[in-house]
């Protein structure tokens, strides 16, 4: 699911209940299979301006992915494979409407995307200077380049290396 036009919003507090919401869905249909569903990305961190989609990665062992694709599969996910990102396995779906529009990524437990993930989560959580300045490169970014996610992905690219070797 390509962004096409890029929003950025000053952060909801909604977001947490979106994502528990499309988090008891998805711990229904997945059981054991799923070691954590961890809400990541932008709407997880309290005060960060972000496009208005929840980042869902599904943490599996090695040994589940097959099973964790299968049941997502049969609640309307569909596997879209890694898209070219080692680490993770990217899900389009069907018949969401009811659930804020999200991102869903299902990780083994030893993923490096996984683990990059959380630590920006992490790192921005408890660092409200490296909140603000990337909320305002996101919000100027999706100013400049509304119509162009791979602009705005660069423009604000170096604020986010910045912040990975503070990490």
């Amino acid at each position: 699911m390509r962004t096409k036009h890029v929003v950025v919003l000053p952060y909801d507090e909604k977001w947490k209940q979106d994502y528990i919401d499309i988090k008891t869905e998805l711990s229904q249909a997945l059981g054991e299979i799923a070691i954590s569903i961890e809400h990541v990305g932008s709407t997880s961190v309290k005060g960060l301006a972000a496009k208005p989609i929840i980042d869902i990665d599904i943490v599996v062992k090695n040994e589940n992915l097959n099973n964790a694709i299968s049941a997502l599969n049969k609640i309307g996910y569909i596997h879209e494979g890694n898209l070219g990102i080692p680490g993770r396995e990217a899900f389009a779906y069907e018949g969401k409407e009811h659930l804020q529009q999200h991102h869903l990524y299902v990780c083994p437990e030893d993923s490096l995307e996984l683990k990059r993930h959380l630590a920006f989560r992490d790192y921005l959580r408890v660092h409200p200077e490296a909140v603000n300045e990337y909320s305002k490169i996101k919000v100027e970014a999706a100013s400049l380049y509304p119509e162009d996610i791979d602009k705005y992905i660069e423009h604000k690219a170096p604020v986010i290396e910045n912040i990975y070797s503070m990490m």
